[in-house]
């Protein structure tokens, strides 16, 4: 049975008229005749009741017909999303992602995606950052938002939005009260809670930022996402250097100020593989960076 005989069967079986049915499948009146003969054969029943006058169905023809409108339908649906895929307007995207990004403009960006593209099925990977880059490479997740930029052979990144880096510090800490820029010197004798230096390539950026400014940084409490690094400032044991996008969190408890340039990039980027196979990924990162430029 082939997809144009059940073709051929609904045209004859709406127009219930050889001729018309012909006209408008653009075919001559015998290739039609004999593709119906032919899958009346292959079923063994018999669809049409056909005379000189009037062409009916019979009730297995009736049967048929609803059964086969059912299935090009269904048809009609996997070619537009096979077609949508291609397009990048349909898939399923893995995103690797680190807690603190959730407390800047990526909830929005994945809503906003939702409504844009909502045959793109988007999954979030809550992992480290290294363990994201290392996914990425195996083929686990298919996009890694990130504060580092990669670029080699396999991987390639695309900013998505800027994230400067900022001072937490308790509220009645010396540091606390004055406005403007904090200079990274000034930090000389701080404790310092910062991220895992070994899953996290933004903490070592900055821990040998500190050592460029002649001091190294008395680290008293190393974890492995920013909201606990607040929590513990929040707490006064120590100060952090975090991303801009993260000051909601404990707002009422602590005090941030501005950290002046210290060399490390502070946009937020997509990094993915270069030879991607899903369209969609592109999709993907076009919408956030959307997204981002108008939150």
């Amino acid at each position: 049975m082939e997809l144009r005989q059940l073709r051929y069967f609904t045209a004859l079986a709406e127009e219930l008229n050889f001729t018309r049915a012909a006209e408008r499948l653009h075919i001559s009146q015998p290739p039609l005749s004999a593709q119906i003969a032919q899958l009346e054969t292959e079923l063994g029943v018999k669809l049409f009741e056909r005379n000189s006058r009037k062409v009916s169905l019979t009730d297995a023809g009736t049967a048929f017909l609803r059964d086969v409108r059912v299935i090009q339908a269904r048809l009609k649906e996997a070619t537009q999303r096979v077609q949508d895929i291609h397009s990048g307007l349909a898939g399923r995207i893995e995103i690797g992602v680190s807690g603190s990004h959730f407390l800047g403009p990526l909830p929005q960006c994945i809503s906003d995606l939702a409504k844009a593209y909502p045959d793109i099925d988007v999954v979030l990977n809550e992992m480290a950052p290294n363990d994201q880059i290392e996914a990425l490479r195996e083929q686990r997740i298919d996009i890694s938002i990130s504060r580092q930029v990669v670029e080699d052979d396999l991987l390639c990144s695309e900013a998505l939005w800027p994230d400067p880096l900022w001072v937490a510090l308790p509220h009645r800490h010396r540091l606390a009260n004055p406005t403007g820029t904090l200079g990274l010197a000034a930090l000389a004798e701080e404790h310092f809670i910062m991220l895992r230096r070994d899953t996290s390539r933004f903490a070592q950026h900055i821990y040998n930022a500190c050592i460029q400014k002649g001091f190294t940084p008395d680290v008293v409490h190393a974890v492995s996402e920013v909201p606990a690094q607040l929590s513990l400032v929040a707490a006064g044991l120590g100060i952090a250097i975090v991303p801009g996008s993260t000051r909601r969190y404990q707002a009422s408890t602590l005090v941030f100020r501005p950290l002046e340039d210290i060399g490390i990039h502070t946009q937020v980027h997509a990094v993915m593989r270069k030879r991607s196979r899903k369209p969609a990924v592109n999709t993907v990162v076009r919408q956030l960076q959307i997204s981002a430029s108008v939150s």
